[in-house]
């Protein structure tokens, strides 16, 4: 699965720290999200789409 989180990331300033700490997540986690070695749950999914005020779809893709 693609995924924008490291754009969106980047364009607030946010180290991977900054987003796990918000997201309640290890860095590694996030990490792994962002390089696609790991599709989050569906309760991450939309903890991180609002976060970023933005629907799921925006976020994620299908490869």
């Amino acid at each position: 699965m693609k995924n924008r989180l490291r754009v969106l990331r980047a364009e607030r300033g946010w180290s991977q720290a900054d987003l796990a700490g918000r997201l309640e997540v290890s860095r590694q986690s996030v990490n792994a999200i962002e390089t696609g070695k790991y599709d989050p749950s569906l309760p991450l999914a939309f903890k991180i789409a609002r976060l970023f005020g933005a629907p799921i779809e925006q976020i994620f893709s299908q490869d």
